[in-house]
């Protein structure tokens, strides 16, 4: 989150504000995040994320597919089956955020503040 502002584009004039707001689009759907968060460490099948996520497996499917054009998923075969994995890890990162700034929302000390200042202890 250092990261030089110039270097990465994040100034307000940017010419990649129009594909982060596809990509938060992307993101604005349940299913979609709770596939990002099965796959945070490591491929998996798409029988083993309908599982994960509670949908059926043509339903994740789709979704998959969607991802994979957005370039949030790649592929590997493995003999008949196919393995979906992150493409990088940005995607899982802004869910994390997503998920925190959600906690933030209920008011309180978040639980990852809480896991934050344990680990310092």
């Amino acid at each position: 989150m250092n990261a030089d502002n110039s270097a990465c584009s994040l100034s307000a004039d940017s010419q990649y504000v129009e594909l982060a707001v596809e990509v938060f689009a992307m993101l604005a759907d349940a299913t979609r995040v709770r596939i990002i968060l099965a796959l945070r460490d490591g491929e998996m099948a798409v029988g083993a994320l309908a599982d994960v996520v509670g949908k059926s497996p043509a339903a994740v499917s789709q979704h998959l597919a969607k991802m994979r054009l957005a370039r949030m998923v790649s592929t590997r075969q493995d003999g008949t089956k196919v393995l979906y994995r992150l493409e990088n890890e940005h995607a899982r990162q802004l869910v994390a955020d997503a998920i925190f700034q959600a906690e933030h929302a209920l008011g309180g000390e978040p639980a990852h503040h809480r896991r934050e200042r344990k680990a310092a202890l």
